[in-house]
């Protein structure tokens, strides 16, 4: 029998923890739900642990505890999602309609859900599947087809693993992978599309977009966007698409943003900024976006820029003040 009390309980458990707010993250789309779901799984494990005796992996008993609180907390409430999935395209006049915090999907700090060791290339896999467009369609599976795809596609389950988490048959969970495997192809956000290696061209094009952000150069800051580039700032409902409408955006309602200052950071595997915007003409910066980049073919193709900073900066470990930040 597996000595698995060689170490204290909560050793054992916390070793666990990152790849675990990971998959609950997937499954709920919600970084703060995300924690929430990690620490009812860890509260139920430690009552539990007496009685655990090494029957199982230790693994993947904590993964049916974490599946079963996810699907409680789904159960009976709506999906998040991202303004595009909600409403058509906007245009710079649109209405700035505020929808609630369950909405939207929110970003996850890579720090809290990637390992920091092992393969380059499994890391370069999980980076990709915490994209923003990836954990979105996730929401649009049923429950249970998003366990099996997560637990199949993303953790490289074995069909008889899932089947035994799930309490059903190998049978069923190949089913559900086919059927969720098909609605997330169709959603344009497969699996497979890979996430884009932060090389030294990825870098060269984060500083260009730093400085032309910093300087508010906006014809510069166009030059680096796909031309079918969409901005988007949840809360908010609205939505924009291409050059024009995002220049114009940036030029009109978004002047405010003119002399910000941005803070490198890394969300759901990919780039992105803590932005601080002044307080008023001389002003102090304040915290303004959590903004995260897609990537894709050396520009950029989307801009989403997170306004909840009151949560989003201390989880992402920004302060109030850009001239407070403790570089290490």
């Amino acid at each position: 029998m597996p000595q698995v009390q060689e170490r204290a309980p909560e050793l054992q458990l916390e070793e666990h923890r990152r790849e675990l707010t990971g998959y609950c993250y997937r499954m709920l789309g919600s970084t703060f739900e995300a924690e929430d779901a990690l620490q009812e799984t860890m509260l139920r494990a430690w009552k539990s642990f007496e009685r655990f005796e090494g029957r199982a992996a230790l693994k993947s008993w904590l993964y049916r505890i974490a599946t079963n609180v996810c699907l409680d907390m789904i159960a009976g409430r709506e999906r998040r999602a991202r303004p595009m999935e909600l409403s058509g395209e906007g245009t710079p006049q649109g209405d700035l309609n505020v929808l609630p915090e369950v909405t939207w999907i929110e970003p996850v700090p890579d720090a809290r859900v990637l390992l920091e060791d092992g393969d380059p290339a499994a890391l370069v896999e999980a980076r990709d599947t915490l994209r923003l467009a990836l954990v979105a369609a996730l929401q649009h599976l049923p429950a249970r087809q998003r366990a099996v795809l997560i637990l199949r596609e993303v953790l490289r389950w074995q069909a008889t693993e899932v089947a035994e988490l799930l309490d059903t048959s190998v049978a069923s969970v190949n089913s559900a992978l086919q059927r969720a495997r098909a609605s997330i192809e169709a959603s344009g956000a497969a699996v497979t599309d890979a996430a884009p290696v932060i090389d030294a061209e990825q870098r060269a094009l984060l500083d260009r977009y730093l400085v032309a952000f910093e300087s508010y150069d906006v014809d510069s800051l166009v030059a680096l966007l796909h031309e079918d580039a969409t901005l988007s700032m949840p809360p908010y409902d609205l939505w924009l698409r291409g050059h024009a409408h995002i220049a114009e955006w940036l030029l009109g309602r978004g002047a405010e943003c003119r002399g910000s200052r941005l803070v490198p950071i890394e969300a759901n595997g990919s780039p992105g900024f803590g932005q601080y915007r002044p307080s008023g003409p001389g002003g102090r910066h304040e915290p303004w976006a959590l903004v995260v980049l897609e990537i894709s073919g050396g520009r950029v193709t989307g801009i989403n820029s997170f306004l909840d900073t009151a949560r989003l900066f201390p989880l992402f470990g920004l302060p109030q003040h850009p001239d407070d930040l403790v570089v290490a």
